[in-house]
């Protein structure tokens, strides 16, 4: 992927955050309206056909605008997002959810899902190697724009049932190198109808049972809040899970 002078990566990144807040595509006239970019409206286009030609952006179907590929927000979680801290009473809030569950694996699981979905607003999905899946928070994501086409509603929520897609999750964490896994549009998620989906998962291992714990949701999702909260819960599960001997 071709680099980005440093104009061309404030405007991808003033893009992406209007992209995630509003849903709709962007365009130069509202980055020259709303952002203080210190450069002309005739600049901010050019630098967007730029921003295109290097694959980060795509014009809709829809407007005049733009919207962030896959590629942009990887590039933006990988060198542009800044993590929120979780408060120390969001810590001890989420371990208390839990923690009356945390004797039995099956309610553990379950329980976190629904912790998480109600925190992050997302579909929250966990699995192990025991082929058991969890997830809570259907709602969150069909209030989102992207789900109202019935075709990405179907393919989304097929993934679900779908044990080889958990299985190649499991698989991945084998060889990732960084402690989130990240699939983001058509081509992680093997799909086109899923170009603006995506999912992000953290790994946890007991002693006798390894699995994964995330959301899924659309591309925009506010990746700065959900990646705290996944590392968040993958950790907390570890550390339960170890304790319980499971």
């Amino acid at each position: 992927m071709d680099d980005l002078t440093p104009r061309q990566t404030e405007i991808l990144k003033k893009i992406i955050v209007e992209y995630t807040e509003t849903g709709h595509p962007v365009g130069s006239d509202i980055l020259d309206k709303k952002y203080n970019l210190g450069v002309s409206p005739a600049t901010v286009r050019n630098e967007m056909v730029e921003l295109a030609k290097k694959k980060y952006l795509k014009k809709s179907h829809f407007s005049s605008g733009r919207v962030p590929t896959a590629a942009a927000f990887r590039f933006y979680i990988q060198n542009l997002m800044q993590e929120k801290d979780l408060s120390t009473a969001d810590e001890v809030s989420y371990k208390s959810d839990v923690w009356d569950s945390r004797e039995e694996l099956h309610r553990l699981l379950q329980q976190a899902t629904r912790v998480l979905a109600k925190h992050t607003k997302l579909l929250a999905v966990a699995t192990t190697t025991k082929g058991d899946i969890y997830y809570c928070g259907i709602n969150n994501v069909l209030n989102q724009d992207e789900f109202l086409d019935i075709d990405v509603t179907r393919r989304f929520f097929l993934m679900l049932d779908e044990e080889a897609f958990f299985s190649s999750v499991m698989r991945e964490f084998e060889t990732l190198e960084s402690e989130l896994l990240y699939l983001l549009g058509e081509k992680d998620l093997a799909s086109p109808s899923l170009e603006e989906c995506a999912t992000v998962f953290g790994m946890f291992e007991g002693n006798q049972v390894r699995g994964a714990i995330g959301v899924m949701g659309p591309k925009r999702m506010q990746y700065d809040m959900v990646v705290p909260n996944v590392k968040y819960f993958s950790n907390l599960l570890q550390t339960i899970m170890r304790d319980q001997g499971f």
